[in-house]
């Protein structure tokens, strides 16, 4: 998932290329053609569009040649209609919506990597090294989030993670641990 500054038809066209699956926002002054348009299923109010569509600008044609699938969504929370451009066809428009919204849950994961866990660059860097370096980091947070929620003390969990790292650097230098 990537937002409207990242949209790079290019890497996108790599993407598709290599079996990957995107979902980003259209940026508005994009140039398309509507190829098919697909029945929205009854009671779901928010979707408000989903089209296959061809992209006719001059640049971008020749960067991305093959169709692509715009589903427009009503954003209730900043009023607003959002339109995404995926280049998954077997997805249901809601599912394409879904995806969208969730990628604040992982922007906000990889800002606590870099902020909480001062995380600037991984230890190891193959496919298999950065799989268990994030489930390790998922695990430290999880744990850290629940130790928030059993705390009597109401933390920030930014402030907690400081006091765990000063503490636990107090009893290593101090030889008590």
């Amino acid at each position: 998932m990537a937002d409207r500054a990242y949209v790079d038809f290019d890497w996108l066209n790599e993407l598709d290329s290599t079996g990957v699956f995107f979902v980003t926002r259209l940026k508005s002054n994009a140039h398309i053609e509507i190829v098919k348009s697909f029945a929205i299923k009854r009671g779901n109010c928010f979707v408000l569009s989903d089209e296959e569509v061809k992209l006719t600008g001059f640049y971008t044609s020749k960067k991305y040649p093959k169709n692509l699938r715009v589903v427009s969504v009503y954003d209730e929370r900043n009023d607003q209609d959002i339109v995404l451009l995926t280049n998954q066809m077997s997805w249901t428009a809601q599912t394409v919506s879904e995806l969208y919204r969730s990628r604040w849950a992982v922007e906000t994961f990889f800002k606590h990597l870099k902020q909480l866990f001062r995380v600037k660059s991984f230890i190891g860097t193959s496919e298999n090294a950065v799989r268990i370096q994030m489930w390790c980091s998922m695990i430290a947070i999880l744990l850290l989030k629940l130790l928030k929620t059993k705390a009597k003390f109401k933390w920030h969990l930014s402030n907690l993670i400081t006091f765990i790292r000063i503490n636990l650097l107090l009893k290593l230098i101090s030889g008590n641990g």
